[in-house]
């Protein structure tokens, strides 16, 4: 995998791939706020004051437009249900928005060609990128994945081996907020993939549910799922847990997998390295990344480090392109779409065997 290892010594080196193609922005919509300024004073301090040049509103005397309650819900249920309608048949389904599939999704969405429906059972997508590990809110992200960070245009306290972002909500929002915004990819976040659509041998899309329908099938009666069709399923589900894990753990229910050993006890220099080498296309049609890789493969768990989950959803992306047939780093085509290669850091890790922990 070493040799798989790529950057860019020109200028563009952290510029992704989205920055460079206007047609991933949208229609850009000027903004009416005047510009905070900065002011001295007495050379020790500084204040920030707003122009009251052309005040956006009045303050003093605040309204809203009037608007009638039900084109607010007219609004919401309509576009919601046009995005289940395009999403219905879709090209890739990433089941789980942690910090692996948000990574995923964000590398897959770079190629405008491709639609990528993000599906995540909590009302809250981030998975357990909100907090750095307990209670704490630094982020630890271990070299050399800091590159993928440099692209993300965030800052980080940089060490040795090492860099370190102030609050892990930093790195799970500003992906977000770069993720959502573009037009090929649809959130549907409280929304549980209840099982996998399996033809043949291969995993053809996932079956879908209210996350809370989900969560009380004993409580209720019946309440039929629907269904998203799709080229390739990437399940980044975490580690075990009563939604994680679900995609390998249904694998192997079903008979395509013999076994979910379960993860080992932590080790992170075995851990992050073996997370990213063993990413890979688990059965015909589905893509394994992040913690649920740990799962399948008997890996050791990692701690609170996040490298390996940026970088396993990296690969997973390009995996899933790969499968499409689309320009990819794994056969090293990815040149073709625009001739700018964003950052890619895979596995240092010769052997192909995950150490005991």
């Amino acid at each position: 995998m070493a040799t798989m290892a790529m950057t860019l010594s020109s200028p563009l080196s952290k510029t992704s791939f989205l920055e460079n193609q206007s047609s991933f922005h949208g229609i850009q919509i000027p903004s009416r706020v005047q510009p905070i300024r900065s002011t001295s004073q007495n050379n020790t301090s500084s204040s920030i004051s707003m122009s009251s040049a052309n005040p956006p509103y009045d303050l003093t005397d605040f309204k809203f437009a009037p608007i009638r309650e039900s084109i607010v819900s007219r609004e919401m249920t309509r576009r919601y249900m046009m995005d289940m309608i395009t999403y219905a048949d879709t090209d890739v389904v990433v089941v789980g928005a942690g910090s692996a599939g948000l990574s995923c999704a964000y590398e897959i969405s770079k190629n405008p060609n491709v639609n990528v429906a993000l599906i995540e059972q909590s009302v809250s997508p981030g998975g357990g990128a909100w907090l750095g590990g307990q209670l704490f809110s630094a982020m630890v992200v271990r070299k050399p994945a800091h590159k993928f960070l440099d692209e993300l245009e965030i800052e980080y306290d940089e060490q040795d081996t090492y860099v370190v972002i102030k609050h892990a909500a930093l790195f799970t929002s500003t992906i977000m907020s770069k993720l959502l915004a573009r037009p090929n990819v649809k959130l549907f976040n409280a929304v549980a993939a209840e099982d996998l659509i399996v033809k043949n041998d291969k995993v053809a899309g996932v079956v879908t549910n209210w996350a809370l329908v989900s969560m009380n099938h004993d409580t209720q009666s019946c309440m039929d799922p629907n269904v998203m069709e799709a080229k390739i399923v990437v399940s980044s589900c975490g580690h075990d847990g009563p939604f994680g894990a679900t995609g390998v753990k249904r694998l192997k229910s079903i008979g395509l997998i013999d076994s979910v050993p379960g993860m080992k006890a932590l080790d992170m220099n075995t851990a992050e390295d073996a997370i990213v080498r063993l990413t890979r296309e688990i059965v015909p049609g589905m893509i394994v990344t992040g913690m649920e890789v740990a799962e399948i493969d008997g890996a050791p768990r990692m701690g609170p480090t996040f490298g390996a989950m940026m970088i396993s959803g990296q690969k997973a992306a390009h995996l899933a392109l790969k499968a499409l047939g689309q320009p990819n780093v794994i056969d090293g085509n990815y040149t073709d779409m625009g001739g700018i290669v964003p950052e890619l850091i895979l596995a240092a890790v010769e052997s192909a065997e995950t150490a005991e922990a």
